[in-house]
């Protein structure tokens, strides 16, 4: 696994992309040794919030040295509205990359993001089709504020579910896949856990590989604190219980190790 570093990342820039959604771009050294499907820690300059926000990467930008993180901001007084305000030359203190990435296989893979799990998906898009695989998308968003969605085109086809009919299938991204009638090799998916529920039980019932990036409030990112655990099914061998550590393990995982 490469060497996690903790630096003060400069902004190059930001900028709001939908509602409540802003694309922070940081010149790090993590850009160097990130892969698609890890995340970092943001440290924000008010010292009342003691943990850091862990936000998955989008994109990866080694000749620049860049990474690109989108974000969602959860509300008034948090670290992720204080993030929001930093501006072109800001600098802020940053921990990663952290986690396990993406495997990047299949030949036809099927990458699925739901709300601010869809992100993270558009540096694995970009890999799987630099590496010669023919991608599809499926993505799901509340509405028709649809973040990202014109730079997934690049890499493949593009499917849409919406949760109120605006764009796309009306329904969730299972809905989607079965309405367009999709298939694929292997499933990547990342977002929220009802999503992740459904998306391993459709893999499993058609006998498709299936990776998924758990979404968790995690706390010191690094795996001491045990704070954002999921079931699983074997015995983790840390704390000798059917539990794993997000951060640490994952967050990606093989979708039939993990109880969702």
């Amino acid at each position: 696994m490469a060497e996690k570093v903790k630096e003060k990342a400069v902004v190059i820039g930001q900028e709001q992309i939908a509602g409540g959604i802003y694309s922070l771009v940081l010149k790090t050294r993590a850009a160097q040794t990130a892969v698609p499907g890890q995340f970092v820690s943001v440290y924000c300059k008010d010292q009342t919030k003691l943990l850091p926000r862990p936000i998955s990467i989008c994109e990866i930008d080694k000749k620049e040295g860049t990474l690109r993180l989108v974000y969602r901001v959860t509300g008034k007084g948090t670290g992720t509205e204080e993030i929001s305000t930093l501006a072109a030359g800001d600098t802020i203190e940053v921990l990663g990359p952290l986690g396990n990435g993406f495997p990047l296989q299949g030949e036809r893979p099927m990458l699925i993001g739901g709300g601010i799990g869809v992100p993270p998906m558009l540096e694995l898009a970009k890999a799987l089709c630099a590496g010669g695989s023919r991608v599809s998308s499926v993505l799901g968003y509340r509405s028709n504020d649809l973040f990202l969605k014109d730079q997934f085109t690049a890499y493949g086809d593009v499917y849409i579910a919406t949760d109120d009919g605006s764009v796309g299938t009306h329904g969730t991204v299972v809905d989607a896949i079965k309405e367009q009638q999709l298939d694929a090799d292997i499933i990547y998916a990342c977002g929220p856990k009802p999503m992740l529920r459904a998306v391993k039980e459709y893999a499993a019932e058609k006998g498709i590989t299936c990776y998924v990036s758990m979404e968790e409030r995690m706390a010191c990112g690094i795996g001491a604190c045990l704070g954002c655990v999921c079931q699983t099914k074997d015995v983790d061998h840390h704390s000798h219980v059917h539990n794993t550590r997000i951060c640490k393990d994952g967050p990606v995982f093989l979708a039939e190790e993990v109880e969702l």
